[in-house]
């Protein structure tokens, strides 16, 4: 019996299913890749996704929420890469030890925009905190992402600078929700919204809102890749993470997104113009 037994497992190995010499075993699972609403909702990542997983052979799964989500998932091992554009929890996720490298990818901006017969007369600002206490002090409606993303966090940056404390604030409306339902909102409302350029662009009833403020540095919008640690994760997989993450800043990928336009416009303007 144990002789049989034996010449079974043999024969079950030699017939076992073998790589092909030089050919990498796909993965157990893709890689997880956690970024931006606006990223997703820009189309940016239709315009990426089919060239980086053909010129790569990397498998990727997109997750697409607002960054202190997605940091949120970096924490907890659920994601392998993260595309965030909140520089200060990006700093502080990088101290306690949840990246092992953050890359400049890209950068757009933030808008204010809102009704175009602008009851708050914010229009032509180049302050953003200043057209944010306007709004406020005129009872104009402002919807607010509230979900702890990049946009929302600026947002949150801006009403301290303006010397309010935005939970106060009586027309503020926090949706808990991404950025082209927040759009959608905005407009329904006829209230104000701070938003990402490329996001409004893309937002399929963009004449429904005007662009009233922009210009102001604070509104400067960078988005970096981070690779999760795998010393505080063992599983993520750093390696992929660390490939895709050199695809992003190669020079194919960067000619990629300076191409990518909406309405004409240049929608992201690549890591290899800029310094960090």
């Amino acid at each position: 019996m144990r002789a049989l037994t034996r010449r079974r497992w043999l024969t079950a190995a030699l017939l076992a299913p073998l790589a092909p010499a030089g050919v990498q075993a796909q993965p157990a699972r893709p890689l997880v890749w956690a970024t931006t609403t606006s990223v997703e909702q820009s189309g940016l990542l239709a315009h990426l996704l089919p060239v980086l997983q053909r010129e790569t052979g990397l498998r990727v799964r997109v997750v697409a929420l607002g960054s202190g989500q997605a940091l949120d998932l970096g924490r907890r091992g659920d994601a392998d890469v993260l595309l965030v554009h909140d520089p200060p929890a990006e700093l502080r996720f990088m101290a306690e030890g949840w990246g092992q490298q953050r890359r400049l990818i890209m950068r757009n901006d933030l808008v204010l925009l809102g009704p175009a017969h602008d009851p708050a007369g914010v229009r032509g600002l180049r302050d953003a905190a200043q057209a944010l206490a306007r709004i406020a002090a005129h009872d104009a409606v402002l919807v607010s992402r509230g979900d702890r993303s990049g946009t929302h966090e600026a947002e949150r940056r801006l009403w301290q600078q303006a010397g309010w404390d935005p939970e106060r604030v009586p027309q503020r409306r926090a949706c808990g929700c991404g950025m082209g339902a927040a759009l959608t909102l905005a407009a329904g409302l006829g209230g104000y919204v701070l938003a990402d350029r490329a996001t409004w662009l893309a937002w399929p009833r963009h004449g429904e809102l005007a662009l009233l403020v922009e210009g102001d540095a604070r509104l400067a919008n960078p988005y970096h890749l981070i690779v999760v640690h795998p010393q505080r994760h063992p599983h993520v997989r750093a390696e992929e993470a660390r490939r895709l993450a050199d695809w992003l800043v190669g020079p194919r990928a960067q000619r990629l997104i300076g191409s990518f336009r909406l309405r004409g416009q240049v929608a992201f303007e690549p890591a290899a113009a800029l310094s960090d």
